[in-house]
């Protein structure tokens, strides 16, 4: 008993070892990336600042009045203030499960990307679309149909700033949640979509990926259904989103797939290639090059040899059989 729970206990070790060196080289290999494609993603993540300023700004510009007439609202009943979190949990889900997922390679031995390459694709596809957004959220400010931004409500208009450092705090998070006047187009859905078409071409698992969609779809209805969009916001996303991931995609240079067995991405170090180069001349002296270590014993037909005794059609064409 005592030497199997030694057993046990030993292999437990084991495995923890082995995946705290997987995770280290895969750090290493990360950073490295990291360091060369910085200024990329920091660009990106000062986007997310901008693109939260702009919604900052068009709130002051924000005159609440009538929900306009919308489709969606008539046929899906208003979940109201009090279940309105339904939404924002379903894209809490949403988000942290794709967050985790691209870090995945530093655990799993299954890997297809980099994770700060992805990242990178990623960053590159929201700032696309939320440079349209901002320009169609400026070009025309609807009333907010959400029970903040309606008449009557003290968060449907802000004040004049006292300061300019109060406008750039942005009130973050209270003025993202309550924001009103960034309506056209869903801010939600730009996220949603964009994570399950990375997900579509990157991802591995085909339940996965129909689970993804079918959850883009009940996002889009908790959306109209808690009245933070009109239909018209919703329905923009999928085709803008859709079409942008498509341009963008084809203009990217496409990421090295690592389940092919492809060269490393990195270069090699000084010392990784005098090693290699030593190799390779060691084998050469030695007489056990690629080529003569290629070499088999293969069976002869009339003094010549042939692959794994299959007879050439053009040997035996020769030989009259």
């Amino acid at each position: 008993m005592t030497l199997y729970i030694a057993r046990e206990a030993s292999k437990c070790l084991f495995v923890r070892l082995q995946l705290w060196r997987k995770v280290c080289m895969e750090t290493s290999v990360e950073l490295h990336l990291l360091l060369e494609k910085w200024k990329l993603l920091l660009a990106g993540l000062v986007f997310q600042y901008i693109h939260g300023l702009a919604a900052r700004g068009v709130h002051y510009l924000h005159q609440p009045g009538p929900t306009l007439q919308d489709l969606g609202f008539m046929i899906l009943p208003e979940l109201g203030k009090e279940r309105g979190y339904i939404s924002e949990s379903v894209f809490t889900v949403i988000f942290l499960s794709f967050v985790l997922w691209t870090f995945h390679p530093f655990i799993y031995h299954s890997k297809r990307f980099y994770t700060v390459l992805l990242w990178r694709r990623v960053l590159a596809f929201l700032v696309a679309c939320q440079v349209l957004r901002i320009i169609t959220f400026f070009s025309t400010q609807l009333p907010g149909p959400n029970y903040h931004c309606r008449e009557g409500s003290e968060l449907a208009r802000l004040p004049r700033p006292d300061s300019v450092v109060e406008v750039l705090l942005i009130n973050f998070p209270r003025g993202v949640v309550y924001g009103c006047g960034d309506l056209i187009f869903s801010s939600h859905m730009i996220f949603t979509l964009v994570f399950v078409r990375i997900y579509q071409k990157y991802g591995s698992k085909r339940f996965v990926k129909l689970l993804s969609w079918l959850l883009a779809i009940i996002q889009s209805l908790l959306i109209v259904a808690s009245r933070k969009h009109y239909t018209v916001d919703v329905v923009v996303a999928w085709y803008t989103v859709n079409l942008v991931v498509f341009f963008v995609d084809n203009k990217l240079p496409e990421m090295p797939d690592r389940t092919g067995g492809s060269p490393p991405l990195l270069p090699l170090s000084v010392k990784e290639k005098e090693g290699r180069a030593k190799e390779e001349n060691h084998k050469l002296l030695n007489g056990n090059s690629g080529e003569i270590a290629d070499w088999r014993q293969r069976p002869q037909v009339n003094g010549k040899h042939v692959e794994d005794g299959n007879h050439v059609h053009s040997e035996a064409t020769l030989n009259g059989t």
